[in-house]
């Protein structure tokens, strides 16, 4: 598997074999495309019984989703869920990598616990599982560039057909 870089990812997305929508071309960097937090976020409901972590194990049981209109206020070691603004779409011979920026992880923000691969052919918004590994509250504020999407092409093709296709 290769990068995607800057020159080839323009080209990509303006023949539309990558997709990205909204997009601004200003997203692109040398490696990858930023992408913006929503204002859609899934927290833990506070709940006191133990649950099971199995094969069959659904996070629907234990969150709930809010909205906010300024920010979000992460407490230290809290983790919440939350939903780029982009949709992206991606053929069956690319990948890509989900990865957080340099510049929130030295504030203690991680965007993405352990999910970060994303499949070919996939076409959703892309959920980050973040957590402050900070001492401080974090306020985070929809409509931030709050990670980046990096693209490798694949050796063969594949489709993403999993639970979580069309969030």
């Amino acid at each position: 598997m290769s990068v995607i870089a800057k020159s080839e990812l323009k080209k990509l997305i303006q023949d539309g074999v990558i997709k990205i929508e909204p997009f601004s071309e200003d997203q692109i960097g040398p490696g990858s495309v930023d992408l913006h937090l929503g204002s859609n976020f899934v927290v833990y409901k506070k709940v006191r019984d133990i649950y099971h972590i199995t094969d069959t194990s659904d996070f629907r049981e234990i969150t709930e989703e809010i909205k906010v209109e300024d920010y979000f206020l992460i407490l230290p070691g809290e983790s919440v869920m939350g939903m780029t603004v982009e949709r992206i779409t991606l053929p069956d011979n690319i990948c890509g990598r989900l990865e957080g920026r340099s510049r929130f992880a030295r504030l203690g923000l991680l965007v993405h616990i352990t999910a970060s691969f994303m499949h070919p052919g996939i076409s959703n918004h892309q959920f980050l599982e973040m957590y402050n590994a900070s001492p401080i509250p974090l306020a985070i504020h929809p409509g931030t560039r709050i990670c980046q999407f990096v693209f490798e092409y694949t050796v063969g093709v594949g489709h993403y057909r999993g639970k979580f296709a069309k969030q």
